[in-house]
């Protein structure tokens, strides 16, 4: 691999304890055209600066989602983690590594060939800051394969759980599976040659392949195949034990499905002998680009892009250490690329596989088991056969946190209520990512079905989830649903439901605002929160915006909702001067924010500003942060922090005045350019004081420094903080929140 460029500035401190790496910041992406059907709302000037602000005040926002990915490294390799859990960090790890790959890198490789590539904020010019995130990403690479091999791979076999290759299989069970190889396996496989008349054939992304070396048996003569491991093989096959022993019965043992073909590549290569053979794996560039202005039909256009999706340039090429120099000199010279974006691993590759092994049905290696819960709120006001969620709303808001908080008896059972129940007479609903069999969709096609009016507004540029709401838009269609592809030039990302009810003293609107999508399954492993109301503002809030995104209504205001692209990042700013205002008073000021990523420069820069003013400011993060915080003379008030586990943090909180007194507000944005300038995002205003404590609650106990969560300094390094300095294990948030939940519910029943 490719080492750190000596141009490298001397700013360069570690990522963290695994890796060495460097912090700058990426040129952010330049909004859109304003389309016509929002009045884009200037942007609030930041107040006068006596003094500027220092130009080395952003972290670099690759390399920090690089660190993010690292946390979850760290996770796998805590000994303190359930086992079969470390598994799926590893494989979580290596399937975050792949998307960033065939987005972000990419998109950097195709900013650099057309010239549109520009200087970070930082400083650092395009090429540099590829070689910087090779070179950081590589160290991480290594770094996971080695956890693998040496610690975990060691661990699982130690209970039981064994990765074997074709050489530790018993002679009859090397029969089994040959026989399974000749009935299951060799029909489907598809050897290519390679030679004057068999050309290079196309790699397709995310494959795993063999490069098999061969020499003619009566000339001598050398070639070279490609072979494709066909995908919808089981990557791991299982070896059947021979005994019934209770030792056993708790071993599993798997080999790797490419060992069991490249035992068996004499019977695809009759006549030659099989020299040589190793495993590689391309990564290409995945990202879709659809010129949506001058496309008549988004959905035609789109269709077309995912087609040829498939052979976007390679950006990324991994091969077994094992191979022959010769062997990888001709694969980068055919797939034309660069030795700085090959690396080198011990067999296996691609550990998405450990998914498998993390599945195994062995309860004392995962978490403890966990069923989210009816909110208190909702089990109160039960018809005969489940709850009421109209009559529970028309009581009071509801404030739901998933997955404690059951979806299915919340959002669900709201929408599918709304699509039985006669007196509803419409119903609005944008769809970022759903599931393929959802409970949502058939609800909606229900609904249409009774005569009900139905709008979706269906986001079909969804990141990988393309093809899949395609297909459901056709179905929706196909079922008289009214469907929407949102705004030219914006992806409608906002989380938003709208029921209109036909009520003995007249119309009333029901509605969902929320910080995620409309999924159910990932909403047990996704943290997010939701609000259902039926407060008049907001009904006419959601009224307003999704004539918006179906129809023509560029000069709508709101009341209790921020909108992207118009007032929400000017919202934002506004609530944070109020802070500032309030600081320089001499008064008590405190932002509190919960989000996946901070990047946005406007956003950061006020944050500063309050920070140098006297507020105290407190980051809740997920991924990437281009903040640095605790700088003498800049962000000295300012903290931010990190918590991973279990759950996937995903919800979006905004916190002004310490206990929330000077507003609260959830939504669907985070604080980066592409949310707050090319998409259609939407927070809305909490106005029940319980919410409001309970939100306050949830970002203050994130925040404490008896939580385990990892902190981030001023140089960009992260420091993971798990135990006491007596070293006691800090607590865990999402276990402590789990067992919450369960004693509400506990002391409900009672």
């Amino acid at each position: 691999m490719t080492p750190p460029r000596d141009e490298t500035p001397a700013e360069t401190p570690a990522v963290t304890e695994l890796v060495t790496g460097e912090t700058s910041s990426v040129a952010h992406a330049r909004p859109r055209a304003s389309n016509g059907r929002f009045i884009r709302v200037p942007q609030t000037p930041l107040p006068d600066q006596e003094e500027p602000l220092p130009d080395d005040r952003f972290l670099e926002r690759e390399i920090s989602w690089l660190q993010f990915n690292e946390r979850v490294l760290q996770l796998a390799q805590d000994e303190d983690m359930y086992l079969l859990e470390r598994a799926r960090f590893l494989a979580i790890f290596a399937s975050n590594l792949d998307e960033f790959f065939m987005v972000r890198v990419a998109g950097l490789k195709r900013r650099i060939a057309t010239g549109l590539a520009v200087r970070s904020t930082s400083g650092l010019e395009p090429r540099e800051l590829l070689d910087r995130i090779l070179s950081t990403a590589g160290q991480l690479m290594d770094a996971h394969a080695k956890i693998f091999e040496q610690q975990v791979r060691p661990a699982l076999e130690e209970e039981g759980i064994f990765l074997i290759g074709w050489d530790e299989l018993t002679e009859s069970e090397r029969e089994n599976l040959g026989t399974w190889f000749s009935e299951q396996v060799f029909p489907v496989l598809t050897p290519l040659a390679v030679d004057p008349a068999h050309p290079f054939p196309y790699i397709s992304g995310l494959s795993l392949n063999l490069a098999v070396v061969l020499v003619n048996a009566k000339t001598g003569s050398e070639h070279f195949a490609r072979l494709k491991v066909p995908p919808l093989l089981p990557r791991l096959v299982p070896v059947p034990e021979a005994s019934d022993s209770e030792e056993a019965l708790y071993r599993s043992r798997y080999v790797p499905v490419e060992e069991i073909i490249a035992a068996h590549l004499d019977q695809l290569f009759p006549g030659m002998n099989v020299r040589e053979h190793y495993t590689f794996r391309v990564t290409r560039n995945e990202d879709l680009e659809v010129e949506e202005d001058d496309a008549e039909n988004l959905l035609t256009a789109l269709e077309k892009e995912l087609s040829r999706r498939r052979f976007g340039p390679p950006v990324r090429l991994e091969v077994d250490a094992a191979m022959d120099d010769h062997v990888l000199t001709m694969l980068s010279r055919e797939l034309q690329i660069g030795r700085r974006e090959i690396f080198r691993f011990q067999a296996p590759l691609d550990l998405r596989c450990l998914n498998t092994v993390a599945d195994l049905d062995r309860t004392e290696l995962k978490y403890p088991a966990f069923v989210p819960r009816t909110h208190r709120d909702l089990a109160r006001v039960e018809s005969s056969k489940a709850a009421d969620v109209f009559a529970a709303v028309r009581a009071k808001d509801v404030l739901v946190q998933h997955p404690y908080d059951s979806f299915s008896t919340s959002v669900q059972a709201f929408i599918e209520q709304a699509a039985a129940d006669p007196k509803v007479l419409a119903i609005k609903q944008t769809l970022y990512r759903t599931s393929g069999d959802s409970p949502i969709i058939d609800a909606l096609i229900d609904a249409a079905a009774a005569g009900k009016q139905v709008l979706a507004v269906v986001e079909i540029k969804a990141r990988f989830d393309e093809q899949n709401n395609i297909d459901w838009a056709r179905k929706l269609e196909h079922a008289g649903v009214h469907v929407v592809y949102g705004v030219v030039g914006l992806k409608t990302h906002c989380k938003l439901s709208l029921v209109v009810r036909q009520e003995s003293d007249g119309l009333r609107r029901y509605c969902h605002v929320g910080t995620g999508n409309y999924h159910p399954k990932t909403a047990r492993l996704y943290e997010d929160f939701g609000l259902f109301t039926c407060d008049p503002q907001v009904g006419e809030d959601l009224t307003k915006l999704f004539n918006q995104l179906s129809g023509w209504a560029p000069r709508s205001t709101f009341e209790r909702l921020l909108v992207a692209p118009g007032s929400l990042r000017s919202g934002l700013i506004k609530r944070m001067e109020r802070q500032i205002s309030r600081a320089e008073k001499g008064k008590d000021a405190y932002i509190g924010i919960k989000v996946n990523s901070m990047v946005d420069e406007r956003i950061i820069d006020t944050l500063y500003r309050a920070s140098q003013a006297g507020v105290d400011v407190d980051v809740l993060v997920r991924g990437i942060c281009a903040l640095r915080p605790g700088v003498e003379g800049l962000s000295e008030r300012i903290r931010v922090r990190s918590i991973l586990g279990r759950f996937l943090e995903h919800s979006r909180v905004f916190v002004f005045g310490r206990d929330g007194e000077d507003g609260v507000l959830i939504g669907s944005a985070d604080m980066m350019h592409r949310n707050l300038d090319r998409r259609v995002e939407a927070l809305v205003r909490v106005a029940d004081p319980r919410h409001v404590n309970d939100l306050v609650d949830v970002l203050r106990r994130g925040m404490s420094d008896e939580t385990s969560s990892w902190h981030l300094a001023g140089d960009g390094r992260w420091t993971r903080h798990h135990r006491s300095p007596e070293g006691e294990p800090l607590l865990d948030l999402q276990s402590v929140l789990i067992e919450e939940h369960a004693s509400r519910r506990r002391g409900r029943r009672q």
